[in-house]
């Protein structure tokens, strides 16, 4: 099933009045986390779009201007965009919601629980999905028992190669793939540069892919499968948002059974982890044709190297059309729990 542009179950009339009554779009983006400028971009590009359509679309950078703006002038709803941490991992809906503001995407405890690695693996692993195998410490476990054997036991139990990742967090920041015992180390103290915890997680030799999901009202439905080709073999920073550098292929050179299965493992993560309206899952399908579960993301990139809209294309959806409708949504979401 795909999902029409302008959602799949409400009659045209009842459309046109949402849309008319939709009013100003804010557009929360930038921000202080390492990925302030991917979300400043990302925010750009949503706004510019809302706007080709006839949205009124605003887009503020988040500072300390941004609560007295939000009080003073209060938009009908919100969309956030902001990436890394208080982006999401529920603070900023958190506070949306203390000012009553409708907002697209998960509330704050779906955020807190996607926005941490480790808990997600082990929320969507508990549903029957494929993981890899992973350990996940605090920097003070790494120094107050010491790193040489915490990190002796942890290649006996993983194996070799491993990738290490900060426990939160996103656009690959302090994500290393370490093929020998000796560089383990320097990969902690890497990974505690954004976080201080770190996943270390069993590498998987496979083709990734990521698959967004959205839900303009009639259930969460995969988009299409994007896969990813690095040119230089790792889908760092510079991969995901520097043109030409990572070859993107949507739908995914996979069998159908595959991409099926694929589908239903982002639409169970979306589900199991209490997302709404949109994300995006990360996997990796191994050589036996399994898609292995990765993480998840509740603020997809928008930019133009972003996989979210490549998927929406690819399911030939316009994605200011998609992104206005779940603007709509969420504003009758609030006005529906004021009503009841």
């Amino acid at each position: 099933m795909t999902p029409s542009p302008t959602g799949p179950d409400v009659p045209d009339t009842a459309k046109d009045a949402m849309m008319t009554d939709l009013g100003r779009v804010l557009i929360l983006a930038g921000g202080l986390s390492p990925e302030r400028e991917v979300s400043l971009r990302s925010g750009g590009r949503l706004r510019d779009a809302l706007t080709r359509i006839g949205v009124e679309a605003d887009l503020a950078d988040v500072d300390a201007a941004t609560l007295p703006a939000l009080a003073a002038d209060p938009p009908d709803v919100v969309f956030p965009v902001l990436h890394g941490t208080s982006g999401e991992d529920g603070t900023i809906r958190e506070v949306l919601d203390l000012y009553d503001l409708p907002y697209v995407g998960a509330a704050p405890p779906a955020c807190r629980v996607a926005f941490d690695k480790a808990t997600a693996k082990a929320a969507v692993g508990a549903a029957g999905v494929a993981t890899p195998a992973a350990v996940t410490l605090p920097r003070e476990a790494f120094h107050d028992l010491g790193a040489a054997a915490l990190i002796e036991r942890i290649v006996a139990r993983l194996g070799l190669p491993v990738v290490v990742k900060p426990r939160a967090g996103g656009s690959a920041f302090g994500v290393s793939r370490v093929d020998d015992a000796g560089g383990l180390a320097e990969a902690l103290m890497s990974c505690f540069g954004y976080h201080d915890s770190a996943l270390i997680e069993r590498a998987v030799a496979g083709i990734e892919i990521t698959v967004g999901v959205v839900d303009t009202g009639d259930g969460p439905v995969a988009l299409p499968a994007v896969e990813i080709e690095p040119a230089a073999g790792v889908y760092d920073y510079a991969a995901r948002y520097t043109a030409g550098a990572t070859a993107f292929f949507t739908p995914a050179r996979l069998d159908d059974a595959v991409l099926r299965a694929a589908a239903a493992t982002a639409v169970t993560a979306h589900r199991v982890l209490g997302l709404r309206d949109l994300s995006r899952t990360d996997m990796i399908v191994d050589a036996a044709g399994v898609a292995q579960f990765l993480e998840v993301n509740v603020a997809p990139g928008m930019t133009d190297t972003s996989t979210w809209p490549m998927g929406l294309h690819a399911a030939g959806l316009d994605f200011a059309v998609l992104c206005r409708d779940l603007a709509a949504r969420a504003r009758t979401r609030r006005d529906a729990a004021h009503a009841g």
